[in-house]
């Protein structure tokens, strides 16, 4: 398929498409070793500390031969996200749900491991050969489910944008920036207990009434794993669900072509 536009020099030179040219020095870089410097940094500093001078340093070059790779600090930042990811999990005869239920699990894990990843761009989809393996791998576990191709693909996305949000408040709750723990939020129970004093009972009944029952004091698992396998249970369910309602149809699309037969 012919595209209109060609690709970003970035994405060809992550996928190895970039032109090889047999003129001039051998370069002293290519790109994994960029990409491995700047996430060294980022995962001591935060990405605060990435700049092209401070990757430039550490892999002992100027910052202006950076620019041979590397053309702008957001190409930097997409290849951070797609190297960082490791290979996806192996399928290993596990079931779909099992496997997208790891598959979920492992990108969380990503995202708290490397917490730079949650200010990356959320929005902008995969490029890269690292975290387009992990889409396809989704998708295969998929296979024979009776879901059509964008079905599968809005299952991936979902359980992604479930993984992201469930990282971004572990993040953010008992495991954020010490001045925020500090001022308001230092876990699920203080976060409670502050919506307690702010909700107004009038404008906010079902969450006030919640809150003030003290059930985030027993919500423990921000930090021990409860709440992230309830949520992501309840979304397993949803797509179990709409894997039933396919098969019903395409058994109910048999039924009726045999009686016109």
């Amino acid at each position: 398929m012919e595209r209109d536009r060609p690709l970003p020099s970035v994405v060809e030179r992550m996928w190895g498409r970039e032109p090889v040219t047999r003129r001039g020095p051998r370069p002293r870089l290519d790109l994994a070793t960029i990409t491995s410097a700047a996430i060294e940094i980022a995962d001591a500093e935060g990405l605060s500390g990435v700049s092209m001078a401070s990757v430039a340093s550490r892999v002992g070059v100027a910052a202006t031969a950076l620019y041979r790779y590397i053309g702008s600090k957001d190409d930097l930042l997409t290849v951070m996200a797609d190297g960082v990811a490791p290979p996806p999990p192996e399928p290993e005869g596990r079931s779909w749900r099992d496997y997208l239920a790891l598959w979920t699990r492992a990108q969380r894990d990503l995202l708290l491991e490397h917490a730079w990843l949650l200010s990356i761009d959320p929005l902008v989809p995969p490029l890269g050969p690292r975290r387009l393996l992990w889409f396809d791998r989704a998708l295969a576990a998929l296979d024979g489910t009776g879901l059509d191709h964008g079905e599968k693909i809005h299952v991936a996305s979902t359980l992604t944008g479930y993984a992201l949000t469930d990282a971004a408040l572990l993040n953010g709750v008992g495991g954020g920036p010490p001045q925020m723990e500090d001022a308001v939020i230092g876990g699920a129970a203080d976060y409670g207990e502050v919506l307690a004093e702010l909700l107004d009972p009038a404008a906010y009944p079902a969450l006030s009434a919640a809150m003030r029952s003290g059930v985030m004091r027993g919500a423990k698992g921000w930090v021990e794993d409860e709440d992230f396998v309830f949520g992501l249970d309840l979304l397993l369910d949803g797509i179990e669900a709409l894997i039933r309602r396919r098969a019903a149809e395409e058994r109910s699309s048999c039924d009726e072509e045999d009686v016109l037969e």
